[in-house]
């Protein structure tokens, strides 16, 4: 089963040219969970994924920058007809969030759940949950956990004939768990085999709660909004300079660093060259990047640049500000001395 992580906005306060606000698309098989959605998100995912049946929108906290793209998401999936339930979940204050808009935009027809999560609460799915972390911004804020349950080991069919099972029916009721005759699933069976885990850690300073949730997580997708000249100041607004999350990285142990939350005040090569310095597993990826997630034993975490743009037509297609593969800043000088 497939375990993709599509960054629909890459950037942090404010979009530019190539980088649009927060918003993280997780497809796991068929399902698809949003995390974040900021201005603009809509638009994004019609241009990589299409509006994509969501069942779980996940926020991160309530700075805007983080949800304001919800109100126009909500109200085009009503206006498409849409008559599955939603589930908005987030930090404290999301219900007064959602309520804001339905008086602003209007309330839609089809159903739409608000659950506010506190710190550790679980929101379980078929085979996997997602849990919440505390995390230290300016604000009640959360990170997220996305973990699969450990998956059955592997199977020796050899071992089973053996023992006198040849139906490949009961092949499989081994696998389920089941024993079969007087043959138990651990005679067949090889040790329990870990399923993957993603680790968001949202907007936050350096936090115990996300380096022992992301202690061998296959990604760790962190912010850096600053670079390291910028640490007094990533301190004060409760965010992570590139070198920090690389340092966070290093001692989880996990198997690839994202960073997101990118400020237009530095160059993002400058930020990466700082991680990479720390954590030489490091990628920064642009909007329409997708890294893909195979299970443990079918290799490590893949980047793939620009995998969630739609194929350009024809050999002479211009490239846009927004290629994936440009080089160059993301903004110009007057985007750079913008706050964050």
């Amino acid at each position: 089963m497939n375990l993709d992580l599509l960054f629909v906005g890459t950037g942090g306060s404010a979009p530019t040219a190539r980088r649009g606000l927060p918003a993280l698309l997780l497809q796991r098989g068929g399902e698809h969970v949003l995390i974040d959605c900021g201005e603009g998100t809509q638009r994004q995912l019609m241009r990589s994924s299409g509006l994509v049946e969501l069942d779980l929108v996940l926020i991160t906290h309530q700075h805007t920058d983080h949800w304001l793209g919800l109100p126009g998401l909500l109200k085009t999936l009503d206006l498409r007809e849409r008559e599955a339930p939603l589930t908005v979940a987030g930090p404290v204050g999301l219900a007064a969030t959602v309520e804001l808009i339905w008086k602003l935009a209007g309330p839609v027809r089809y159903p739409v759940a608000v659950r506010e999560l506190e710190p550790y609460d679980q929101i379980e799915r078929s085979g996997w949950a997602i849990d919440a972390i505390p995390v230290r911004h300016r604000g009640p804020a959360l990170g997220y956990v996305v973990e699969e349950d450990n998956r059955p080991g592997r199977f020796d069919p050899e071992r089973a004939r053996e023992l006198g099972i040849t139906d490949v029916h009961d092949f499989g009721r081994l696998q389920r768990g089941e024993t079969v005759g007087e043959v138990r699933p651990e005679q067949v069976l090889g040790p329990k085999r870990f399923g993957r885990k993603i680790v968001v850690s949202g907007d936050t300073r350096p936090c115990d709660a996300v380096r022992e949730a992301a202690w061998r997580a296959d990604v760790l997708v962190h912010e850096a909004t600053f670079t390291g000249e910028q640490a007094e100041r990533a301190r004060q607004t409760g965010h992570s300079t590139a070198a920090q999350a690389a340092e966070l990285a290093d001692e989880a142990d996990v198997g690839m660093l994202a960073l997101t939350h990118l400020s237009a005040r530095h160059r993002p090569s400058d930020a990466l060259a700082e991680a990479r310095a720390v954590f030489p597993d490091t990628v920064m990826p642009r909007d329409f990047d997708v890294i893909r997630v195979p299970f443990p034993e079918r290799g490590d975490p893949v980047h793939a640049p620009g995998a969630g743009r739609p194929a350009r037509r024809g050999p002479g297609a211009a490239a846009s500000l927004d290629d994936p593969e440009a080089d160059g800043d993301d903004a110009g000088p007057a985007e750079r001395a913008a706050n964050v």
